[in-house]
């Protein structure tokens, strides 16, 4: 007896459809027509699960904070013992990921927000959950850093794990202009470095004190 394997709903064959159109081809240029023929449902269905595209966007946020959370939860820089070296691994994680196309790479919910911050509030309110969201869980791990090597400093860790997704959500933008992917990738280079020295300063003001 084999086990059956369980369809996708109408719902999320429309959500998957949205994370790749609207990656493609930005949130306004996004159709509810195409949508309804990538995902290969009806207008009837799209509207029985959303009530515009609005709604449908306002879901595919936190669809796409579902998944990218559980990716990076299940990632291996967390089997580090030292957190500054998770900090590290999961900036290393997020240049590895920058493989296939630009619409492959990039952030569903950078995409949107671009465009809809300030004519989309509930938009602009799912992205901001979803990305500081993804930033608090890179803040545990600098908060444990800043613990484990007596940094004192007038920064914090909330603000350096926000600052991760400024230069990601900045590398995804530069990817864009340039049409690839080798821009992001140094930017998040320096980013790595700068996490470093960031550290290694603040550890030598306090020995030189």
């Amino acid at each position: 007896m084999t086990a059956s394997i369980e369809k996708p709903s109408a719902r999320d064959k429309i959500l998957a459809a949205a994370l790749r159109v609207i990656r493609a081809k930005g949130y306004a240029a996004t159709t509810v027509d195409e949508l309804c023929a990538v995902a290969g449902v009806t207008k009837g269905a799209f509207f029985h699960h959303f009530k515009s595209k609005d709604e449908l966007a306002v879901a595919a946020a936190d669809y796409w904070s579902e998944m990218t959370g559980a990716f990076f939860a299940a990632a291996s820089y967390h089997a580090h013992a030292d957190p500054l070296d998770r900090v590290l691994g999961y900036i290393d994680l997020r240049k590895a990921i920058l493989t296939g196309t630009l619409p492959e790479f990039t952030c569903l919910v950078g995409t949107m927000v671009q465009e809809a911050y300030d004519t989309h509030p509930a938009i602009r309110a799912a992205v901001d959950r979803s990305i500081s969201a993804h930033a608090a869980t890179v803040e545990i791990d600098i908060e444990e850093a800043i613990k484990r090597y007596r940094i004192e400093a007038d920064w914090s860790a909330a603000s350096l794990a926000l600052y991760t997704q400024a230069v990601l959500q900045g590398a995804f933008i530069l990817a864009k202009a340039k049409g690839g992917a080798a821009v992001a990738a140094g930017s998040i280079d320096h980013l790595r470095r700068y996490v470093e020295l960031l550290f290694k300063a603040s550890n030598t003001k306090r020995a030189g004190t």
